[in-house]
């Protein structure tokens, strides 16, 4: 009964949590929106098919390579639309990805580091320099 109790107890607690993390990660998006939102208001009415907001993200894509010589440069429009180039830059070569944008998400799955990029472009913020995460293998990449 007792061993029953405490299982339950830990469940609870794991939801709660589980909660949390949702609630705060939905208030993120929901500021994203609003950024987003006062942005584009602010933006005087000009072709919203022009290219006009431009966001670089900076990693180290590889083991190998260290200095943030990785890139992805998002262009997007008014609309959301655009294109993702990205760059990953190792010691022997170099090997460079252009992934479409359609209404701010990519057309194929995006990089965290690329929808980085796209959000910071989408937001104005420029360059952004991507959250470190495990460097990926060079033969990983092809």
């Amino acid at each position: 009964m007792l061993i029953a109790v405490g299982m339950c107890a830990a469940a609870a607690t794991g939801g709660v949590v589980m909660g949390y993390l949702a609630l705060r990660r939905a208030r993120e998006e929901l500021d994203d929106c609003r950024r987003m939102l006062v942005r584009q208001a602010s933006v005087a009415a000009g072709d919203l098919r022009a290219i006009r907001d431009v966001a670089v993200c900076r990693y180290d894509a590889l083991e190998e390579m260290a200095g943030r010589l990785s890139f992805s440069v998002a262009m997007i429009n008014g609309l959301g639309d655009g294109i993702v180039l990205t760059s990953i830059n190792g010691c022997s070569e170099t090997r460079t990805y252009v992934r479409c944008v359609v209404g701010g998400k990519g057309e194929q799955p995006l990089s965290p580091e690329e929808e980085e990029a796209v959000r910071a472009a989408r937001l104005g913020l420029g360059s952004v320099a991507a959250k470190p995460r495990a460097p990926r293998q060079a033969a990983d990449t092809l």
